[in-house]
């Protein structure tokens, strides 16, 4: 064991052959992605979360997950992978944890899933992406979601996919990798971050936040670039819309994680613009490693107190966890 600080990570991935087996270009393996270990559950995942000494993941399909399909797909196919990732959590109480799957073309079969992971498979929230079939979520037909999330008194989880399609034409296309299958910049370089940043921004703007002011949301990767962006960022709305306030709505509605971005300036950034208590460890395994995650964390310059918070007292309080 690397530590003995107790670590909670949030956005740990895992998927089932019935979602992903239809997106197989989207999850073609690749070098530097272990597309194998999504389908364990089980004794090698824990083995990799013992080496560097992570207690819990809290695991979410592999996005898009069931948000690129239509309802009547969809439907089905969530309430699968959520049962699959409850047997998991059964077997395993006291190292997994879960955050629901959800059909989003069908907002009010989306809603009634989340009730029912929530209370009746223990489940700490959801994870969506930003579009689902090319929507944004601050559409208002997507709201039932958000309004059962806060009754629930449970996060959302805003994950990055890939971007509309117009958008990787007009911006990505160019420059690919070298088997000339994947453009460069379409993915985790800048165009995860630029999807799901617009979706977070899209759901401040849209007022979302006024009808439901208790709810919760979570960005990974150190926020997708908005804390960096932040000041800038609320001013030019304040003067363009005419009303102030985005700023604060981020720093009081949002949490951010450190998955796939283990690094001291970013984190340095974000905490002098949210605070310790808004920052969550997270991995974004098993496409980040373990051991690096928490090596980093434990060597950045900051305090232990804020390590306590970051690597597990604020998930335990946003999501409810408790330790064995």
């Amino acid at each position: 064991m690397l530590t003995q600080q107790r670590i909670v990570a949030l956005e740990e991935h895992f998927a089932i052959p019935a979602i992903s087996s239809r997106f197989e270009g989207y999850y073609k393996p690749r070098p530097h992605q272990p597309y194998a270990k999504l389908d364990d559950l089980g004794n090698q995942r824990i083995a990799d979360m013992n080496v560097a000494g992570v207690d819990v993941q809290v695991l979410s399909h592999v996005q898009p997950s069931t948000q690129a399909f239509d309802a009547e797909s969809a439907v089905p196919l969530a309430r699968e992978a959520n049962d699959r990732l409850y047997e998991a959590c059964r077997a395993h109480p006291d190292r997994f944890a879960g955050f629901a799957a959800l059909p989003t073309a069908d907002p009010r079969a989306s809603a009634d899933e989340l009730e029912r992971c929530v209370l009746k498979l223990g489940f700490k929230g959801a994870m969506v992406s930003g579009l689902t079939q090319n929507a944004f979520l601050d559409e208002k037909r997507f709201w039932p979601i958000f309004e059962r999330a806060e009754a629930l008194d449970v996060p959302i989880y805003l994950h990055p996919a890939i971007p509309h399609q117009a958008v990787v034409d007009a911006w990505f296309k160019d420059y690919t990798n070298k088997a000339g299958d994947y453009p460069v910049l379409m993915g985790a370089a800048w165009g995860f971050a630029a999807e799901t940043a617009t979706a977070a921004m899209r759901l401040i703007i849209s007022g979302i936040f006024e009808r439901h002011p208790r709810l919760k949301i979570i960005l990974g990767h150190m926020g997708e670039t908005i804390p960096f962006h932040l000041p800038r960022i609320d001013r030019a709305l304040e003067h363009q819309l005419g009303k102030s306030g985005f700023a604060d709505i981020f720093r009081e509605r949002f949490w951010i994680t450190t998955s796939g971005l283990f690094s001291t300036p970013a984190l340095l950034c974000s905490m002098m613009e949210l605070g310790p208590e808004r920052i969550l460890f997270s991995v974004d395994y098993p496409y980040g490693s373990n051991e690096e995650g928490v090596t980093w964390l434990k060597g950045a310059p900051i305090s232990p107190a804020d390590k306590v918070k970051i690597f597990h007292a604020n998930a335990d309080a946003l999501l409810k966890l408790t330790a064995t």
